[in-house]
């Protein structure tokens, strides 16, 4: 009688935070999430660690001999900006973005000028070779010798490229690849852990730039588990407005370079152009200044930016009025008027307040506290502020202006696109004599009085 098999136990994996049970529970105990808990089959040790061997020795830090890393430029200076200066051999780049914004068109784009260098490989899941083919004739770059491969096994993926494995390397995208030895479907938080790991191992071990497109759900977070950001070096956000012909690339994360970098582009008929000048898209040049309008110097990364912000208020039809904010803190314009109230006597509360950041961009610092406020008062005693005058300045609660980071920086940008003068905190104004007529204040009242006394 021949003996009887174990029978496999089944585990269900959360496809949110990638926790492991040993039954299906409608919530996922680990991170909360529900009806996540898909059914997958548990894999044997030995083919689970298959693909780790090989040969570890401990090594001495001061003994270690680094010599300088000569990074791959992309031929896109935007996209070099966001790396940190271009790609770094060995190193594995997660890019996320909605669908259609643009992540393949501009990463054929950067292979094809790879190419006329460096041996590079485009692997996609989703297309087909004549598809990609028809992109890159119309974009104009159908001559470049960019090897392509369609497959979606991570096994067969690296068996092709081992051999001769290129400089940079592109999987489009990541959510479609799986591994032969687990038994559950592409997409699914095991294939996505695995086939990730196998890409990073083979990136690190031969020395291959890759570039990994993701997915992005409705809540605009990549796809998958968030260990897919935790396992690679850099994580690259596309952004856009809908409707909106500008691109902008954030660095959320990046082991070589500054993090929250920002790189600008625009759409073309033929891909994508860099927009050398990005302070051009966010502000609007009238031929007269217009109540609620305010220039904001900010700086997103390591380079500064002028940005317009505006704002509305009006009479509340309602016992609740309305605080909105778009490209900031909607709560802190909240804790502006506030200030406002008790520190200049100015009281908006039974008034609609809205406030926005022209162009889609999002602010995250506190410099552009003055600017809001300063613009939401100009809307509300209709009175423009000059088109000329450039702001910056932190807000506190006791009614002072506090200095910001890279003042001076701020200000040669705001005297480059031909400002006359700036408002900024005392402690920021500048050490030299510049073009500008600077205005430094201490106090909100200061800067309340000086525009509208």
């Amino acid at each position: 009688m021949l003996p009887r098999m174990a029978k496999a136990k089944a585990i269900f994996t959360c496809e949110a935070c990638g926790a492991q049970q040993p039954k299906w529970q409608g919530q996922c105990p680990d991170c909360g999430a529900w009806n996540t808990l898909v059914e997958a089959r548990p894999v044997a040790e030995r083919a689970r660690r298959v693909h780790y061997a090989g040969q570890v020795e401990l090594a001495r830090l001061d003994r270690l001999e680094v010599g300088g890393v000569e990074r791959l430029g992309t031929g896109l200076g935007e996209l070099d900006r966001v790396l940190g200066g271009g790609l770094v051999p060995g190193s594995v780049v997660l890019i996320g973005g909605d669908p259609g914004i643009g992540k393949s068109t501009l990463l054929l784009r950067a292979l094809a000028n790879f190419a006329a260098e460096h041996a590079t490989c485009y692997v996609t899941g989703e297309e087909s070779l004549d598809q990609i083919a028809l992109r890159a004739r119309r974009m104009g770059v159908g001559a470049a010798p960019v090897q392509l491969l369609a497959e979606t096994c991570v096994e067969s993926i690296i068996g092709q490229l081992d051999a001769r494995p290129p400089a940079v390397l592109v999987i489009d995208s990541v959510q479609t690849l799986y591994s032969d030895s687990l038994q559950s479907a592409p997409g699914s938080v095991s294939q996505l852990r695995e086939s990730a790991a196998q890409l990073v191992r083979f990136a690190k071990t031969r020395g291959v730039a890759t570039l990994l497109v993701g997915h992005v759900t409705k809540e605009g977070t990549l796809a998958g588990p968030r260990v897919l950001e935790h396992m690679v070096d850099a994580v690259l956000y596309f952004e856009s407005d809908v409707g909106s012909r500008f691109r902008i690339i954030r660095t959320v994360k990046n082991r070589f370079g500054a993090a929250n970098e920002l790189g600008f582009f625009v759409m073309g008929e033929d891909g994508f152009r860099e927009v050398r000048n990005p302070s051009s898209i966010f502000l609007a040049r009238r031929q007269e200044a217009v109540p609620g309008s305010v220039t904001l110097v900010t700086r997103e990364g390591t380079r500064p930016v002028l940005v317009e912000v505006q704002a509305l208020v009006d009479q509340s039809l309602s016992h609740n009025p309305r605080r909105l904010a778009q490209g900031f803190d909607a709560q802190r314009l909240g804790l502006l008027l506030a200030v406002l109230h008790r520190h200049c006597g100015i009281g908006i509360g039974d008034c609609d307040v809205f406030a926005n950041v022209v162009g889609g961009l999002r602010v995250t610092e506190t410099a552009s506290d003055l600017a809001v406020v300063l613009a939401v008062l100009s809307s509300f005693r209709e009175r423009p502020i000059p088109e000329d005058l450039a702001v910056f300045g932190e807000v506190g609660l006791t009614g002072e202006v506090r200095p910001v980071p890279f003042g001076e920086e701020r200000l040669v940008e705001a005297e480059k696109h031909g400002f006359k003068r700036a408002l900024v905190p005392r402690q920021n104004r500048p050490r030299q004599e510049r073009a500008l007529d600077v205005l430094a204040v201490e106090r909100l009242g200061e800067a309340v009085d000086a525009l509208f006394a």
